[in-house]
C-alpha cells in the first residue's frame, strides 16, 4: 500500500479563539475535486482522509454529513480507497479541548455515526498522533487546552486514547473486520552525557505511552508511578489492560528527523 492524505487537523491557539482548519488554509473545501484528480493522476489508490470534525459533529447526537457525504461518494466513485482520520488534533467549540473528561464517550458516539452512515469504509485512525496531541496541546502548551505540566498532559493523554479505544470498539460492532492503521510518531531521544542518560531513558519510556495503554500493555515501573502521580485511576489505568484489539491494529510511524 502507497498512499497519501489530505490534511484535516484543526487545533485551536489563542486560548481557543483561533482554530487552524488545515483543510481551509489549502483550499481543499473549494477544491476538493481537483484535488482528488490529481490523486488519480498519481496513480494512488488510498488516501489517508476525514471529514473536519468542528463542522461535522454540532452536539451529542448532531451532525451535519454534507461534505462528507459528497466527497466520500466521490472517493468510492472513483475506487480510491480511504483511510478515515476522524480525530486530527482538534476537537469542536462545544467539546471545549482534550481535559474534557466528557471526550472518549462523545467521540466514540460520532465513530458509531460515521460507521453507519459509512458502512463500505475498512480502514480508520480514530485518533491521529495521540502522543503527540497530549504533548503539544497539555505539556508544550502549543494547541488546544494549552497547559504545560505533567498532570494536564496525563489527563490529556488518557482521554484521547480511552476515545481512541471506545472508537474503534463501537466501528467493529458495524464493521467487523475494520482495520485500524494507527499514526504516531517516532521520535528518540539520545544521551549527549552521562548526566543526561536518565533523563532520556524516562522520555524514551514516555513515548510510548499512548500505544501501551492503546494496546493494553503494562508500562513499566517508572511510567507507572508516573501515570499516577499525574493523576491516572486504577480503574482507569485496568480499563486500557482490560481492552486489548490490536489484533485489529497496524502500527504506522512517522519519524522526525
Amino acid at each position: 500500500m502507497f498512499c497519501t492524505g489530505i490534511e484535516n487537523s484543526v487545533p485551536t491557539i489563542n486560548n481557543g479563539k483561533t482554530r487552524i482548519d488545515e483543510m481551509e488554509v489549502c483550499g481543499h473545501y473549494k477544491h476538493w475535486r481537483t484535488d482528488f484528480d490529481l490523486l488519480e493522476d498519481l496513480g494512488l489508490h488510498y488516501v489517508r482522509y476525514g471529514p473536519p470534525i468542528h463542522t461535522t459533529f454540532l452536539g451529542p447526537g448532531k451532525y451535519d454529513w454534507d461534505f462528507a457525504d459528497q466527497t466520500f461518494a466521490d472517493l468510492r466513485r472513483r475506487d480510491i480507497t480511504p483511510i478515515v482520520d476522524l480525530c486530527h488534533f482538534g476537537v469542536p467549540d462545544w467539546i471545549g479541548n482534550f481535559q474534557n473528561s466528557d471526550f472518549p464517550e462523545l467521540f466514540a458516539d460520532y465513530a458509531a455515526a460515521f460507521a453507519e452512515r459509512f458502512p463500505w469504509v475498512q480502514l480508520y485512525t480514530p485518533v491521529n498522533e495521540m502522543f503527540i496531541c497530549a504533548t503539544f496541546s497539555a505539556r508544550y502548551g502549543w494547541w488546544n487546552e494549552q497547559l504545560t505540566g505533567d498532570k494536564p498532559f496525563v489527563t490529556a493523554l488518557k482521554n484521547i486514547v480511552r476515545a481512541n479505544v471506545l472508537a474503534m470498539q463501537c466501528i467493529l460492532k458495524r464493521r467487523s473486520n475494520a482495520i485500524f492503521i494507527q499514526s504516531e510518531s517516532s521520535e528518540y531521544f539520545h544521551a549527549e552525557n552521562p548526566a543526561a542518560i536518565g533523563p532520556a531513558e524516562i522520555l524514551n519510556s514516555m513515548r510510548f505511552l499512548s500505544l501501551d495503554l492503546n494496546y493494553g500493555r503494562r508500562v513499566d515501573s517508572e511510567m507507572y508511578e508516573y501515570l499516577f502521580d499525574c493523576g491516572m485511576t486504577k480503574e482507569e489505568y485496568h480499563f486500557f489492560l482490560g481492552n486489548r484489539i490490536k489484533q485489529h491494529c497496524i502500527l504506522g510511524n512517522d519519524y522526525y528527523w
